[in-house]
């Protein structure tokens, strides 16, 4: 077998661990995944002994301290939570809110960054890494109406059932039609789709690309969301977006150049312009 396959059967191994699911025995992992008891030993023997999984024994295993360690390191690292910390507590600031930045991959919306008021009176129904319902919410929606149709077509497909209960369309072609309808208003609005009482204002966030890598999402009580107020926060929601997607684009713009000077030993080449 490949170092790749086996890689990719260990990948296997840690998706298995969710909410729903926080604990597997070897016995469960292997009518699972159909592993012979030699390949599951080998693969959890590596994982454990890589800080992934901890073992208890005569109970089974849960996930272990490295994963841990490397959200701290991403928390330090992705461009998305450094740019994102300060546009975040400018709209709590001005806002009863909570306002977060959810990441988008695979067919999954996570939040990896939030900020809340000190009187937004709300919690958040999806903390930093819980995954959210891709078909209901603002978060998702401004993320899913600016994909391509190549991706989204499959995605809504797939979800349809879920698009369907909340009154978004009743086919395929409906559905797409609405979110060309949030495209063209440039943010999503939900009431009361995921946490009841709360209305959520989201757009997308670019990375010098055409296809969003996450949304920008403000939650407010829904008696404190008056139209003004609503009309308002979209607004911000929407240039604060676009700001931030300038950032990430002009930071990736810099980084073919921050390489090159790093791989040479030297110093980022300064225009004339640039002060020392």
């Amino acid at each position: 077998m490949s170092e790749t396959n086996s890689f990719e059967r260990m990948l296997a191994i840690l998706s298995l661990f969710t909410e729903d699911r926080l604990e597997w025995t070897t016995e469960a992992l292997m009518k699972r995944l159909g592993y012979s008891r030699p390949t599951i030993y080998r693969y959890l023997k590596t994982l454990k002994d890589h800080g992934f999984l901890v073992g208890r024994p005569n109970v089974g295993f849960t996930l272990g301290p490295k994963v841990v360690e490397m959200d701290f390191l991403m928390r330090r690292s992705d461009p998305l939570v450094l740019e994102g910390r300060e546009p975040l507590v400018r709209l709590a600031a001005r806002y009863p809110c909570t306002a977060f930045l959810a990441r988008w991959y695979g067919d999954k919306v996570l939040c990896v960054l939030s900020e809340q008021s000190a009187n937004a009176d709300l919690t958040s129904s999806y903390p930093r890494g819980r995954p959210m319902a891709i078909a209901r919410g603002a978060t998702a929606r401004a993320i899913l109406a600016f994909l391509p149709r190549r991706q989204l077509i499959p995605l809504v497909e797939s979800h349809l059932s879920d698009f369907q209960a909340i009154g978004l369309g009743n086919d395929v072609a409906a559905v797409a039609e609405r979110l060309g309808e949030i495209r063209r208003a440039g943010v999503a609005v939900a009431r009361a789709e995921v946490t009841p009482g709360v209305v959520g204002v989201a757009a997308p966030v670019f990375d010098d690309g055409t296809t969003p890598i996450a949304s920008l999402t403000v939650t407010i009580r829904q008696e404190r969301a008056l139209p003004p107020v609503l009309a308002s926060i979209q607004r911000d929601v929407s240039t604060v977006a676009a700001a931030l997607s300038l950032s990430l684009g002009e930071r990736r713009s810099e980084l073919p150049r921050l390489l090159s000077a790093t791989a040479l030993g030297g110093r980022p080449h300064q225009s004339a312009g640039e002060a020392e």
